[in-house]
């Protein structure tokens, strides 16, 4: 099945914009590639745009309305679901997380999920009270595959230090998971550092968030309590980018997060 096919604009306002972007383009008898150059974009990116694989910019929206005169119609389709949580969020995100070639991570509760070892991953699943965990746990770990293939992608991650001090699945799951941390963050392609407790009031204490650049494009998935959201805008993105330089700023070296690590996996017996 094709990931057109895969659309369900009943319960996603971005599949919703995918299928009206081709619907009005098909009325217009417009190819794709017509509708490339209205846009400024190729052919393929016409493509993704209509099965959903990429998400459609408001500066992108805005020359929809102007040239077809929708009445602002995508202007205001991508504004709401830029505003609200995507219920295809996971789909999304993960599409985007397996084709980037880096990334860059702001944790403040969890070890992130590529980076989870299967009992440390069970033992979230299970404490979030969610179902079907095994397939859960399975696709996690599905997800890491990524970092072991070729070329893998660059990771700078950053982690609160509450997260490795914070007690998940008992004390055997956790060192073996602060091991897995320290074995990780010895591959050239891997970063972990850690915002010691010390540091206080900063910009990361908003939430955790994720910035993926793929095909030289960037987009940021930020956390939420029951879902999340993808930020697709240069100017949103350009926000994030900042917070992290920010929260870099206060984050310790690799070696001496190396240290902490070490150091709070002891204290797990």
């Amino acid at each position: 099945m094709s990931a057109r096919e895969l659309l369900n604009p009943e319960n996603s306002l971005w599949d919703l914009i995918a299928v009206q972007l081709r619907r009005h383009r098909e009325e217009r008898r417009l190819s794709g590639s017509a509708l490339g150059v209205i846009l400024d974009l190729d052919r393929s990116s016409v493509s993704r745009l209509e099965s959903g694989q990429v998400k459609l910019l408001e500066k992108h929206a805005r020359v929809l309305d102007r040239e077809w005169d929708t009445q602002e119609l995508f202007k205001v389709l991508v504004l709401f679901a830029k505003a609200g949580h995507d219920p295809e969020w996971f789909k999304a995100h993960f599409e985007m997380e397996v084709r980037a070639s880096e990334l860059r991570i702001w944790e403040l509760a969890w070890i992130p999920g590529l980076f989870q070892t299967e009992a440390y991953a069970r033992a979230v699943a299970v404490g979030a009270g969610l179902r079907d965990i095994d397939a859960r746990v399975a696709i996690r770990m599905k997800r890491q595959e990524r970092l072991f293939q070729d070329s893998p992608p660059n990771l700078w991650v950053m982690l609160d230090e509450g997260v490795i001090a914070q007690p998940v699945g008992g004390s055997q799951v956790m060192r073996d998971q602060l091991a897995r941390l320290l074995e990780l963050n010895e591959q050239p392609n891997i970063s972990v550092r850690i915002v010691p407790q010390r540091a206080g009031a900063h910009v990361g204490r908003d939430g955790s968030f994720k910035i993926m650049t793929v095909d030289g494009n960037e987009a940021v998935y930020v956390e939420a309590n029951i879902g999340g959201r993808l930020a697709v805008d240069v100017a949103d993105v350009r926000l994030y980018r900042a917070s992290f330089d920010r929260i870099s700023d206060r984050a310790l070296p690799v070696d001496a997060s190396a240290e902490l690590i070490q150091q709070t996996m002891e204290r797990f017996k």
